[in-house]
């Protein structure tokens, strides 16, 4: 099977913004950029593959709507021209050359397939009068495991969207859980980190290590008027697993980081003194 469309990766500073999720199937497939060179991110499932959370009591609709996920037509080209096939195998990437196009088949049968998701048709779902849901109510799609309660992976979206809980801190909580959580910016500024998390960055929170705001977002929503305020701008990702998550020697050694990043919490000031207030 091959994608005959030309398709749009999920990017950073391009002006589309959607993702791309290969799935596991035997054949090849090849990508085109419509608007020239792009960068994203990639995340390699190993696991159960990708599906829709259960909605439970949501129902039928919001979140990540089955009817936005587009595959490709099914073509074939026979073509004499010298092509470059690129395969990974047991974590390395192998290449060979042929005379002819790979994309020469002309049947195909099966129930694999790559496709696409526009990541602003996702419908966020959230708290509409008090209190903080958990981020898996920004679930686009996970790779269940067998542990309830985990995931393989939770590819989880934190796009524009209307806050209007009332008494409640509405960036997330200080907090540490069984998941890793990965997160990138997409485009704008995430809410729980104003500064330093730019777009096209990431930042990496292993399981059960705390973490939370920074001191500007924390004065910010603790002192802000809470009447409906919305998001925008803003696209950032997290993808969480129940594994935990080793840098590459190029990510520790080589690529751009944020070396005060763990001084954004050294201001934070002591808030509670015992003193009852309103829940």
């Amino acid at each position: 099977m091959t994608p005959n469309a030309k398709v749009r990766l999920g990017v950073v500073g391009v002006g589309y913004l959607g993702a791309l999720h290969a799935a596991r199937y035997a054949g090849m497939y090849r990508v085109e950029l419509v608007d020239g060179p792009a960068r994203g991110f990639v995340c390699e499932n190993y696991g159960q593959k990708f599906e829709l959370p259960g909605r439970g009591p949501i129902g039928a609709n919001c979140l990540a709507n089955p009817r936005d996920f587009k595959a490709p037509v099914a073509a074939f080209e026979d073509r004499e021209v010298p092509s470059t096939i690129t395969v990974k195998w047991c974590g390395q990437f192998h290449r060979t050359e042929i005379g002819q196009s790979p994309l020469d088949v002309v049947a195909w049968h099966g129930n694999y397939a790559p496709y696409k998701y526009d990541l602003r048709t996702y419908c966020p779902v959230g708290a509409i009068l008090f209190d903080h849901p958990d981020p898996s109510i920004f679930t686009v799609l996970t790779a269940p495991s067998g542990v309830p309660g985990t995931a393989n992976i939770d590819f989880v979206l934190f796009r524009e969207r209307w806050m209007v809980a009332e008494d409640t801190f509405r960036p997330p909580w200080y907090h540490k859980n069984v998941m890793s959580e990965l997160m990138g910016n997409i485009y704008g500024q995430y809410d729980a980190k104003p500064q330093g998390f730019v777009p096209g960055g990431m930042s990496l929170h292993n399981m059960m290590l705390p973490h939370g705001p920074d001191r500007n977002a924390f004065e910010g929503a603790s002192n802000a008027e809470l009447g409906p305020e919305k998001l925008d701008n803003t696209m950032s990702f997290m993808f969480e697993t129940r594994f935990p998550q080793h840098l590459t020697e190029f990510a520790g050694k080589e690529a751009p980081l944020q070396d005060d990043y763990i001084d954004c919490w050294d201001s934070l000031e002591k808030k509670y003194d015992g003193t009852p207030g309103k829940n």
